[in-house]
């Protein structure tokens, strides 16, 4: 058994999202190794409350240590804003941490809440040094940002700019590349942005869910769809909405009356998404649910019938969720969702001018909706990609397999 070094920017085994992904690696890496994780200060009273609430054998092998730069290095840090930066001041401030703890490990690992283009410093340590699950967004295609605020198209390509100033001319992000054992790659973007070396990377999915109970298909004349998500242009819920639209003025008044879009989610663009299903003449059947717990949200999850998450992001944390159920996603094709679905377990669509894609997300949908065999088939797909690429046993299996190989 080895000892991990981890550190896991992110953690809180109350939420979903980056901070509960930062807690299941946690748990996976205990499965097989001991793991010192270190963490923000900010995450320590929701971990000892959950880890006191919540007894579990595998506690024994893990170690949380809390670390923050100086309140004078981050008052400016509120809540998302400045996250990046902070995130990148927060992994050189670390290795002094590390280094005054006298800590004995085996294995060096940048664990969660990093990309292609934010370096890690972990190798300085000296330790076989591991890096990912390292994601890549890319650019969200023009057309897909038409209905925002020319705003949001200008922050996503001065972001692109930043990154690329990164990619090209960062000497720290090229030691990171150069002196990174393993880098576990979330997609094939990944490896050809930083140029790896074959044997240097392998692309597995960083995304994963817990089994919160499957029930076996029972057809039923309500038929519900669900998007969730940060209400932002990232995550694509316009076309959500025109998409549904377009299909739901296709069906008599009896199928309107027992066909709903449910989108979970709270965000920036609420007023405007709510305004737009009103134009659409859709509200009286779209439900938009501003905030729930999370053992509700797996409650809405098992009444659904369809998973529609047409997002431009380059992972999609709540699809492994969807698929958990046995909802089929509708998706882009796209290193992002796109990645994660088969043909057999959801429907992809490929990015095009902004009608035509709405057309095919629509005509997707009902064909979900219309043939009964291709829904039950697609059905039980999901749940079957779901046990053997997304149950979080996996993520562990391949956390051991890595760490075995150093």
């Amino acid at each position: 058994m080895k000892t991990i070094l981890a550190t896991t920017y992110a953690v809180n085994p109350y939420k979903g999202s980056e901070d509960g992904m930062g807690w299941n690696y946690v748990l996976q890496i205990a499965k097989n190794n001991k793991v010192i994780a270190i963490t923000r200060e900010n995450n320590q009273n929701a971990i000892e409350k959950y880890m006191d609430e919540h007894p579990n054998v595998l506690y024994k092998n893990i170690t949380f240590l809390y670390f923050d730069l100086p309140y004078w290095m981050r008052w400016w840090k509120k809540g998302g804003r400045g996250a990046m930066l902070y995130y990148w001041m927060w992994q050189k401030g670390v290795i002094g941490f590390v280094t005054k703890q006298n800590l004995t490990f085996d294995i060096a690992h940048n664990l969660n809440f990093h990309n292609d283009w934010t370096p890690s410093y972990l190798w300085k340590l000296g330790k076989p040094f591991v890096w990912g699950p390292v994601g890549h967004h890319p650019l969200i295609p023009a057309q897909y940002l038409s209905k925002y605020s020319i705003k949001h198209l200008l922050k996503d390509r001065f972001t692109w700019l930043v990154k690329n100033y990164f990619w090209k001319y960062s000497t720290s992000l090229r030691n990171t590349t150069k002196n990174a054992d393993f880098v576990w790659c979330m997609n094939e973007s990944v490896p050809e942005r930083l140029h790896l070396k074959p044997s240097q990377y392998e692309i597995i999915p960083s995304v994963a869910s817990q089994d919160f109970g499957y029930l076996p298909y029972e057809h039923s004349n309500k038929f519900t769809f669900i998007s969730v998500g940060r209400l932002v242009p990232l995550k694509g819920f316009d076309l959500t909405l025109q998409a549904f639209a377009v299909f739901y003025h296709t069906l008599s008044e009896i199928e309107k009356a027992n066909t709903e879009l449910l989108i979970v989610g709270s965000g920036p663009e609420e007023k405007r998404l709510i305004k737009m299903a009103a134009d659409l003449k859709i509200s009286e059947n779209v439900q938009f649910i501003i905030w729930m717990e999370r053992a509700e949200l797996m409650k809405i999850f098992k009444q659904a019938q369809v998973f529609l998450f047409p997002s431009h992001e380059g992972a999609g944390m709540v699809v492994p969720e969807a698929l958990s159920f046995g909802l089929p996603v509708v998706c882009l094709d796209n290193c992002g969702p796109g990645s994660f679905i088969t043909n057999r377990c959801g429907i992809k669509i490929l990015e095009d001018d902004y009608q035509c894609t709405v057309i095919n997300l629509a005509q997707a949908i009902k064909n979900l909706y219309k043939d009964k065999t291709l829904y039950a088939n697609m059905r039980h797909e999901a749940r079957v990609q779901f046990e053997k690429v997304f149950h979080w046993d996996r993520r562990g299996e391949q956390l051991a397999k890595i760490y075995k190989s150093l």
